[in-house]
């Protein structure tokens, strides 16, 4: 088993998932129509926000290292070979646990590809820079 040790690829990898989440659900993209879908206030998710933040930066790091050790198990070497290694990663982990989720929960499915659609986005990214930044 090949040992992959924390590295600044894995820092930058869940700071591009944390900005890709920040543009993602802003007012000019998203977030309007996901918290209509979920029924969050304005003043209710400003009052999570701190937590959430930091909940969510102790993740993407978690998500990086994980991801790093996929790339480096898939020897994926190039920026395609890394996108793929994520995209088969959100496949196989985020979309089936979010879509799941959904039907148990009996939430609509575009809050699915809200969530999901999100997390494709930035494990693609951070796969293309994993496989290419050793």
């Amino acid at each position: 088993m090949q040992e992959v040790p924390l590295s600044w690829a894995m820092l930058v990898a869940a700071i591009i998932r944390m900005l890709v989440g920040a543009l993602w659900f802003s007012p000019v993209a998203f977030a309007p129509a996901w918290q209509k879908l979920i029924g969050l206030t304005q003043e209710q998710m400003k009052s999570g926000m701190p937590r959430a933040i930091a909940a969510d930066a102790v993740g993407s790091l978690i998500m990086a290292w994980v991801l790093a050790h996929a790339v480096a198990y898939a020897g994926a070497a190039t920026l395609g070979q890394g996108a793929a290694v994520g995209v088969f990663n959100w496949l196989g982990f985020v979309a089936v646990v979010l879509f799941t989720g959904a039907l148990y929960e009996q939430r609509p499915l575009k809050l699915f590809w809200l969530t999901g659609g999100f997390n494709l986005v930035a494990l693609v990214l951070m796969g293309a820079l994993l496989a290419v930044w050793r």
